[in-house]
């Protein structure tokens, strides 16, 4: 079991045929008494996902879970600075070792768009890249 946004509560009281106004009585109850915390969801989310996703893969995450933008902004500011590219870096070297002789195009191709599915930015693409594929062309073949 995980925690779940009011929008996710709200949802699944509609599909078990919960009658609107007293599916909202009672997620306000249960917002006014902490057991719905967008907030504290949002933070949870990118804690626990924020390690295999970039920012903008957990902005996606979240929207889509029902959270504000303010929320969202604020879980992802309090992570670390370096998280997404931390997070980029050991994608990259897993991926990288997976590859074997590939082409450096091939190679290249493959990784930007790993990256780019996992939701890092361009910036911490093209830095990764740059990183893991010098590094990988060092190796003895």
């Amino acid at each position: 079991m995980r925690a779940r946004s009011r929008k996710e509560l709200a949802q699944d009281l509609a599909r078990r045929d919960v009658p609107a106004d007293a599916a909202a009585q009672v997620l306000d109850r249960f917002t006014e008494v902490g057991l719905v915390d967008d907030a504290a969801f949002a933070a949870e989310w990118v804690e626990s996902r924020g390690g295999r996703s970039g920012a903008v893969r957990l902005r996606q995450e979240l929207r889509q879970k029902g959270i504000a933008d303010e929320l969202i902004s604020e879980a992802i500011e309090a992570r670390d600075d370096g998280a997404d590219l931390e997070a980029a870096r050991a994608l990259a070297a897993k991926k990288i070792a997976t590859m074997g002789r590939l082409e450096p195009a091939v190679k290249e191709r493959r990784l930007s768009a790993q990256l780019a599915r996992r939701g890092f930015s361009s910036a911490v693409i093209r830095r990764v890249m740059h990183e893991a594929l010098n590094a990988d062309d060092s190796l003895p073949t």
